[in-house]
């Protein structure tokens, strides 16, 4: 049987598989990409994107209530449109898609539709389409939500996929799982209305960012009647025709609740099954496949990159992921991402960003290494640009070696978060140090001053506290 030949081939066409399938191409290999969805992945189709989309539509929300604490009269009432934020939503992931496939199209990636699995020797079959033969085989084929056996999917459970998509807006809500997607879910349905209760495992919501900055973003999370409930787990859950009984265990467990709809947001897990890695040395850890720095596997010419090679399980991660992998395939020099330079966004109300170490993980660091730190803190309460914009609220945090003033870790809880973090991403990634940063000249009125004024407080030496 006759197959067609490439230099590599990509399973996956999240943000992930697409970058990595278009910088193969610029870097003159034959390439061809198997999706067996929507070019674009659950990130663009129904993550990242649309997410973002239902949460500008809710922040639009917000502005217009709040208008009258910025001398905006608005006359009649303010209510939500569910149906036009769902159809914007999904509009323009249909848009991104299709920008997707134009650039794979312009850069003569072969794109095929379907699911493909290795069947060894560098083959691989596509169900219902070609055997093609490939050098090199990368793996990106993302993650999808993890379900939880008390608390099974169906029309009262939602994952996120029901979640961007509903009908009708639940009058109670019941959220499980306080990180990145669930407090989003939570903003977004609290915005519009919904009775929103949040449960999580871990003794804080969003787990994964600086104890520190999850307090201040839960306060402002309950502020505006979002009740959350840590420490604790779904025990069980009994379905009705009007919705379900959940009940909880742990010592700070609330009473069973009877809620419309839950979500289900307690992580996820890696889409390794049915890709034939049993004709491989491919191994599995967890759900996710194991790799080294640059995405190559424990089998020659197999690699993995994204949400399948595990944390963080970030799109971003993912395309600088794919674009070293490619770069290395081709015989470039190239080299691991670090994983403490890249940054987590989270876009509730308000955002949270964060780059590098938790302070407890660098605590843990300095004193394993005989070490000191400067950690410094500076309210947006202060920054004169947040109170011009009626966004005072959060605080902006840095954590740096004392002794060689590396910036360790920045921690940011504000409206404007996601962006400003890229400023510190930037001074990481170029080792600037303590000194550089203090050094910087950041314009007024800004918001980017509470981040120099961060820098500053580490030192004691900051100015408008």
């Amino acid at each position: 049987m006759s197959q067609d030949r490439y230099d590599v081939l990509v399973i996956g066409g999240g943000p992930g598989g697409y970058v990595g399938a278009i910088r193969a191409a610029q870097l003159g290999l034959r390439t061809a990409l198997a999706e067996r969805a929507a070019l674009g992945g659950i990130c663009l189709n129904w993550g990242c994107i649309p997410t973002k989309a239902l949460l500008h539509s809710a922040a639009v929300l917000r502005t217009c209530r709040a208008a009258a604490e910025a001398g905006v009269s608005i006359q009649g009432s303010i209510e939500p449109r569910l149906d036009a934020m769902v159809a914007r939503s999904r509009a323009i992931a249909g848009q991104l898609g299709r920008g997707v496939a134009h650039l794979l199209k312009k850069h003569g990636v072969t794109v095929i539709q379907g699911r493909a699995s290795l069947l060894g020797e560098g083959l691989v079959q596509v169900q219902d389409g070609p055997r093609m033969q490939a050098q090199h085989i990368v793996l990106a084929t993302g993650a999808r939500a993890r379900a939880l056996p008390e608390l099974p999917p169906g029309e009262r459970v939602w994952t996120y996929r029901e979640a961007l998509a509903p009908s009708s807006l639940p009058a109670s809500l019941l959220v499980v799982g306080a990180g990145a997607i669930g407090m989003e879910f939570a903003c977004f349905y609290r915005a519009l209305g919904s009775d929103v209760t949040v449960v999580e495992a871990a003794p804080q919501v969003l787990p994964q960012e600086d104890a520190e900055i999850a307090a201040v973003a839960r306060k402002a999370f309950e502020a505006q009647g979002i009740r959350i409930h840590t420490g604790c787990r779904v025990a069980s859950s009994r379905v009705d025709a009007q919705g379900l009984r959940v009940a909880f265990t742990g010592d700070a467990a609330p009473a069973a609740l009877y809620v419309e709809r839950a979500i289900s947001a307690a992580g996820i897990v890696g889409n390794v099954e049915d890709l034939g890695l049993e004709h491989t040395r491919v191994e599995v850890r967890n759900t996710h496949i194991v790799t080294d720095g640059l995405g190559r596997t424990a089998q020659p010419g197999v690699y993995a990159i994204g949400d399948v090679a595990g944390a963080p399980w970030l799109a971003h991660k993912a395309s600088h992921e794919a674009v070293r992998c490619m770069e290395a395939i081709a015989g470039l020099p190239a080299h691991a991402l670090d994983t403490r330079r890249i940054p987590a966004c989270t876009y509730t109300f308000p955002q949270v960003a964060s780059l590098g170490w938790t302070e407890a993980r660098a605590r843990e660091w300095a004193r394993e290494h005989g070490r000191e730190l400067r950690v410094g803190r500076f309210p947006f309460a202060a920054n004169g640009r947040a109170l011009a914009a009626g966004e005072g609220a959060g605080l902006a945090k840095t954590i740096f070696d004392a002794a060689s003033g590396e910036l360790l870790g920045s921690h940011i809880v504000h409206a404007e978060a996601s962006e400003l973090i890229a400023a510190h991403g930037v001074a990481m990634g170029l080792e600037a140090t303590e000194a550089d940063l203090m050094e910087s000249v950041f314009a007024h009125p800004t918001l980017g001053e509470a981040l120099h004024e961060a820098v500053l407080a580490a030192q004691g030496a900051a100015l408008h506290v």
